[in-house]
């Protein structure tokens, strides 16, 4: 009897565990203003990058790339640098959103195409 009263209660944890979903609201972070902070040899930096439907401005030690931006869909974009000065800025990123939260979005990227991801968190600032 305890076994079948221990069993049913796993069996409803498992239920509602399985329906949890990471919220995405990714609409609130198509355009704006945001922030992200990375590790760069060793040290921690910070850079800023303002996005519209269709351009994405970066600014990273006091230097601006500008990159077009095409939505996939409501949580993915390309991004394709359009003044690359070297042949690896040449390749478009693929940028997919995974959770979002009031001001935060943790998304991964990598080259379009490729199977390494790397993952981060931008802070919307305006």
């Amino acid at each position: 009897m305890a076994f079948l009263k221990y069993f049913s209660l796993l069996f409803i944890t498992l239920v509602f565990i399985s329906c949890y979903e990471q919220k995405r609201d990714c609409e609130r972070f198509r355009i704006g203003t945001f922030e992200y902070q990375s590790f760069l040899n060793g040290e921690l930096v910070t850079s800023q990058f303002f996005r519209n439907d269709s351009i994405e401005i970066d600014y990273f030690q006091n230097k601006a790339d500008t990159s077009s931006i095409r939505w996939v869909n409501k949580c993915e974009c390309i991004l394709r640098s359009l003044n690359p000065k070297k042949r690896s800025e040449e390749k478009p990123l693929h940028f997919k959103i995974l959770t979002t939260t009031k001001n935060t979005y943790t998304f991964e990227y990598g080259l379009v195409g490729a199977s390494k991801k790397a993952k981060g968190t931008a802070t919307k600032i305006k």
